[in-house]
């Protein structure tokens, strides 16, 4: 291919790449005088008709991206049965070959690079583009550091179906999420699990599956638990870790629900090296992010603990226990000085509220006038204010519920049943169903959605549906009445428009709004 003229325009050059989709070629566009970089396709995939229209189609749209973390798509075309992408040529290495000469990253450097990596997705999935086949050979690092995401070349516009064709998987194996492997539904967040594994793979110098098989890797993905970094490298903050374990939820639901939101924080983090970020009951599930603070030391000073009331002890243990329970994560095990001070202090918790219970008792009990309602009100006041008694084990991290914001996917175009369990998985529950009639969309499809794509909405929230019950026919039989019909016709736009009754009803109102 070395000296091909394309569109008699782009001469290539030389081989600079090679990956699953093509061959990729640095090529002199002779008529501005620049260098471009041009991706052939192989040619299995060139005599995959379906494959390259809809290649072609969705290139175009991707073509319009416009940032300066992706890589720009000058041109997508066929000639002599050579399918190609013109695209901006970048002077660096890939992040696989940066991984390759370091060894691993620093944190720094991680941060840096993947910042970048996330305004990027976020630009892509803004415009309802997924890109399913983020990986370090994707992603160029040119030398004054930034970063250039390439290769949408598998990716997928949201809305025409975005459901994973189990006999055509698209992705790498090492990187792909576990809805991708399964060939289920997939969204924005399938971005945000391979960048995940990615982040992993820089600060630990390793991918987090690894098997002699796709298919063995392919279930990992799917059910087998992972090494946290922090455990393969131990100079990974915990911030930086708990970041990269969230990230790769096998769960959609439980990873960051947007680009942006793990963006925000890596800032925080970047800005503050100690920005904390609390772990819940369950170790490297989700994560909730804290401003940063210094973990206070087991409190002793039970007369300020009393003044305050018990509930203010039952905070105190609370924090003390969730600093020990990071150290054990960390160290691989538990102070025993500290851990003999919680259980005497619990010790002493009990003590002070069986004292305090006993002489409420005693008060009430010495005033025989009140000797029945006060005695009631007592054992209440001690019940409720007693926090260690009944059970001392106390759960790390435990919070009290709020609701939860999510973002809301996309369902125009897709059949009722594929989208009420889009609905499901996205963690809402299917409202209102209403059917109309509709001339572009077809029988049984989603033709509008309340409330609508991309918008956040209260987790467990309804999500109403309008389903397509296709082109209303009227059949006339009478000659008469089909003449007086067409003589009408022509006026029906307008008086649409003007919103005419019929039957005491306006006829637009018969139509949702989109």
């Amino acid at each position: 291919m070395i000296g091909t003229l394309i569109l008699n325009r782009y001469e290539l050059l030389e081989k600079i790449g090679e990956g699953g989709m093509g061959t990729v070629y640095k090529a002199k566009c002779h008529l501005l005088n620049r260098f471009v970089a041009v991706k052939i396709l192989k040619e299995e995939l060139s005599n995959d008709d379906e494959f390259v229209t809809r290649f072609k189609r969705e290139a175009t749209s991707i073509a319009k991206l416009s940032h300066a973390n992706i890589v720009n798509i000058h041109d997508v075309g066929e000639e002599n049965h050579i399918n190609f992408i013109i695209m901006e040529y970048i002077n660096g290495k890939t992040l696989k070959q940066v991984i390759k000469d370091n060894g691993r990253l620093s944190s720094k450097t991680t941060l840096n690079i993947v910042l970048q990596i996330t305004k990027a997705l976020e630009c892509a999935h803004t415009n309802n583009i997924i890109h399913r086949d983020i990986k370090p050979e994707n992603i160029m690092i040119t030398g004054d550091e930034i970063v250039k995401v390439m290769d949408f070349g598998i990716a997928k516009v949201v809305g025409s179906s975005t459901v994973t064709n189990s006999s055509k998987i698209m992705g790498t194996v090492h990187y792909f999420s576990p809805e991708q492997a399964k060939g289920n539904f997939v969204d924005s967040r399938t971005d945000i699990y391979s960048l995940g594994i990615v982040m992993y793979e820089m600060v630990t110098g390793r991918v987090p599956y690894n098997a002699e098989s796709a298919i063995t890797i392919a279930i990992m993905h799917i059910e087998g638990a992972v090494t946290p970094p922090i455990e393969i490298n131990n100079d990974i903050p915990e911030n930086i870790n708990q970041v990269i374990l969230r990230a790769m939820q096998k769960e959609p639901i439980k990873r960051y629900q947007t680009a942006k939101e793990m963006a925000k924080c890596l800032l925080a983090i970047k800005e503050d090296s100690n920005y904390r970020i609390r772990v819940n009951s369950d170790a490297y599930d989700a994560t909730k992010i804290m401003n940063a603070a210094i973990p206070s030391g087991i409190r002793n000073d039970f007369t300020t603990l009393m003044s305050k009331g018990v509930i203010a002890q039952k905070t105190a243990l609370k924090k003390d226990k969730e600093m020990l329970y990071k150290n054990n994560k960390r160290n691989k095990k538990i102070n025993t000085t500290k851990k003999t001070i919680i259980i005497i202090a619990s010790i002493i918790l009990v003590m002070i509220a069986s004292v305090l219970g006993k002489f409420l008792s005693t008060i009430s009990a010495a005033n025989a006038s009140t000797a029945t309602s006060t005695e009631k009100e007592t054992d209440s006041v001690v019940e409720n204010t007693n926090p260690v008694m009944e059970n001392t084990s106390v759960k790390v991290s435990e919070e009290v519920p709020v609701n939860e914001m999510k973002i809301v996917p996309s369902l125009i175009g897709i059949a009722k049943d594929d989208a009420k369990q889009i609905i499901t998985d996205n963690g809402f529950v299917l409202g209102k169903i209403s059917n109309y009639y509709s001339n572009s969309i077809a029988q049984g499809l989603v033709i509008s959605q309340s409330p609508k794509v991309n918008t956040y909405y209260d987790a467990g929230g309804k999500i109403d549906l309008v389903i397509s019950k296709g082109k209303m026919v009227i059949q006339i039989t009478s000659p008469e009445v089909k003449e007086e019909v067409l003589e009408k016709a022509e006026k029906l736009g307008e008086d649409i428009k003007k919103g005419i009754k019929i039957g005491g009803k306006k006829l637009k109102d018969n139509y949702p709004k989109n």
